[in-house]
């Protein structure tokens, strides 16, 4: 029984009691003969009501007083257990962790706990009616005592279930907070998708078909309805994760649509760029076979060879160029943006590898002629290098860290066999030149690896 069955018996006491002040208010207002005449007939009732003096009312009144305390006890439980019936409903809506299937189960344990004591408050009302006419003291007084230790049970129970709420403090915390979370989330989800839709509609205005996007935001549609149909068919979390997806999806459709008009424009740029360019490269390309020609004549194979194949492949590559950018305006013109950002890229990378292997040619050239001219600027250039790391890695010291003098003892012995290999008759001067900036990049890593450990030592 609830706080509410049990308020019928509260309120047939409270009838009796207005019943008997009514009467006694009657026999007053009667003339005096009157009032004679109706005094029998007022205490008989057609029986005989038996009034108890002194201890025997003081009985009854005790054990109503037990019986409204027990009531109210009773009614302040029923009510702090509807309360967190909420609160556990409102965590289990949301969260499924091990910590709240405990409190669920804790609540289930409490509850039974509750209908023992509201039981047993329950049958000490029905099993006394402390308004009876006839009610004998002893009775009296037995209500009182089995309404006290019912009142007492539901207080103590009370104590469990306060005790057991304020432990659901961060639990339920949780809980209210992504319920907070719930209608915002899903209202700026609603609005992103229609956010995307304007924009969809905007740059169909334009003339452009954007059909991947239009394909992506209907996708969305089947996730609006579930949001529309509310965490309680697909639960708070759940509903929460759609919403953030959503949201996400639609935002990242949105601003594609807005930057579709630009990502156009700067398409044809590239499109105008690149034809440029291989058109230039195809120009350029047919200066490397005079820029081969001397190198054949002048310097030895091993000066040259490796650049042989350099005007075919410069060849092949402009015609794959040329072949990328038509592959690129037909999707532009049929508006299939990443195909055609695709080709472009492609075009770029096989236009870069031609001007570099084109350029290579003229640089080669250029560097063996300086170098057959004068060769001491490349050794004292070297030489200068390798001796700033020695100084450095001296500094302060008798003698340098084997693991600085060992690389750069070496590096002194190939510069030496580099320069002998140049007194030959036809001498290797690409050779000469690699040997030179390997012992220079060999001299620069010695000089970073001392300054990295001295500015690591000052630091500690």
């Amino acid at each position: 029984m609830t706080a509410t069955q049990a308020k019928p018996q509260a309120r047939a006491g409270a009838s009796s009691a207005v019943r008997d002040v009514r009467d006694v208010l009657v026999l007053m207002l009667l003339p005096v003969p009157l009032l004679v005449r109706a005094l029998p007939a007022a205490f008989a009732g057609g029986g005989t009501r038996r009034w108890f003096g002194g201890r025997g009312e003081g009985q009854r009144a005790e054990a109503q007083a037990a019986r409204d305390a027990a009531a109210e006890a009773f009614y302040e439980l029923d009510t702090a257990q509807r309360d967190l019936k909420i609160s556990i409903e409102t965590i289990t809506a949301v969260d499924s962790s091990p910590a709240a299937r405990k409190a669920v189960d804790d609540f289930a344990a409490l509850g039974r706990r509750i209908d023992e004591a509201s039981s047993a408050y329950i049958t000490a009302v029905d099993a006394h009616d402390l308004d009876r006419d006839d009610l004998e003291p002893s009775i009296a007084a037995q209500a009182r005592t089995q309404l006290t230790a019912a009142k007492d049970e539901l207080v103590r129970v009370k104590g469990e279930l306060d005790r057991f709420t304020a432990g659901l403090g961060s639990l339920l915390g949780s809980a209210e907070t992504q319920l907070a979370r719930l209608a915002p989330a899903v209202e700026r989800a609603r609005q992103a998708l229609l956010s995307a839709s304007n924009a969809l509609d905007t740059v169909r205005a334009s003339g452009l078909r954007a059909d991947d996007l239009a394909t992506r935001l209907a996708a969305l549609a089947p996730e609006l309805t579930k949001l529309n149909q509310g965490a309680g068919r697909h639960g708070v979390a759940e509903t929460l994760q759609r919403a953030d997806q959503v949201l996400r999806d639609a935002e990242a459709v949105r601003a594609e649509a807005a930057q579709l008009p630009e990502r156009a424009a700067e398409i044809d740029r590239r499109l105008v760029t690149l034809r440029t360019r291989a058109q230039a490269l195809t120009t350029r390309s047919a200066s490397v076979e005079p820029v081969l020609s001397e190198l054949r004549r002048r310097f030895s194979a091993a000066c040259w060879q490796d650049l042989q194949p350099v005007p075919e492949q410069a060849a092949v590559n402009v015609r794959q160029a040329e072949e990328k950018l038509k592959e690129a305006s037909k999707a532009r013109d049929e508006q299939r943006w990443a195909d055609a950002t695709s080709r472009l890229s492609t075009v770029r990378a096989l236009l870069n590898a031609t001007d570099e292997a084109v350029s290579a040619a003229g640089d080669r050239l250029h560097r063996l002629d300086d170098v057959a001219k004068d060769p001491q600027q490349e050794i004292q250039r070297t030489r200068f290098a390798i001796r700033d790391a020695q100084r450095l890695a001296m500094a302060g010291r008798n003698t340098p860290e084997p693991r600085h003098a060992r690389p750069l003892d070496d590096a002194v012995a190939r510069l030496d066999q580099a320069v002998t290999g140049l007194e030959g008759r036809h001498p290797d001067y690409w050779h000469f030149l690699t040997v030179t900036e390997g012992v220079r990049q060999t001299a620069s890593r010695v000089v970073s690896e001392i300054r990295e450990e001295r500015g690591a030592g000052a630091g500690a």
